[in-house]
């Protein structure tokens, strides 16, 4: 493995890293992936990030390393790279309304999704506000979808890539009660978004990366 690749710490399940893979799949950049066991964190990726959670960048350079630890900032950062599925908006207008979409999920959609999966956690006997709060944000998504193929056009882009991953966690937190909600063309996206070559590329499993395997 070169020692001037990107890494990347990711969990393979957490949603913030699927983005980022999305992203780096889709970029074709090359990198080094080093799957974490998030109760057995590495050292060397807490050294990087000490707030411990993934997706952690760590970009080595002659002039300076780089680490970035928000995962849109690397999803960004490899679009900025390079896009040749032109998932980055094409005018100020639509990067707006793609960064404002982006902004909801992973703002107020994601305290409810957060609620309704892990109500424990908030100190809550269910999760069905936080289900049923979130689910009016889905039936705006929804609605954009029934006018478009996709949440901001005609193609899969930005917007698609960084909030896919958290509609098919809410969707498997209960896939029956989701099935029978009327948010056909919302479930018909999510249903190609898993069904995608894209996806099954980046759902690979790796076996966990260890201290000492590489630096």
């Amino acid at each position: 493995m070169s020692d001037t690749l990107p890494v990347l710490y990711s969990f393979r399940r957490c949603p913030y890293a699927m983005r980022t893979r999305l992203a780096l799949h889709a970029s074709g950049l090359a990198y080094e992936h080093r799957e974490v066991v998030l109760k057995n964190k590495p050292a060397h990726m807490l050294a990087l990030s000490p707030k411990g959670t993934v997706p952690v960048l760590w970009l080595r350079a002659a002039a300076g390393d780089q680490v970035l630890e928000q995962s849109l900032d690397i999803v960004l950062w490899a679009l900025h790279q390079h896009d040749p599925l032109a998932w980055l908006p094409g005018t100020e207008a639509a990067m707006a309304d793609a960064l404002a979409l982006i902004g909801h999920n992973d703002g107020p959609f994601k305290q409810q999704l957060d609620r309704y999966k892990y109500p424990n956690r908030s100190g809550l006997a269910s999760g069905v506000a936080g289900r049923d709060a979130a689910a009016l944000w889905l039936h705006t998504l929804d609605a954009r979808l029934r006018s478009q193929p996709f949440l901001t056009g005609d193609h899969f882009g930005l917007a698609d890539a960084a909030i896919a991953p958290f509609v098919r966690q809410y969707a498997h937190t209960d896939p029956v009660w989701f099935a029978q909600q009327p948010w056909l063309a919302l479930a018909a996206w999510l249903k190609a978004f898993e069904a995608s070559a894209l996806f099954e590329a980046i759902m690979h499993k790796h076996a966990p990366w260890q201290d000492g395997q590489g630096s």
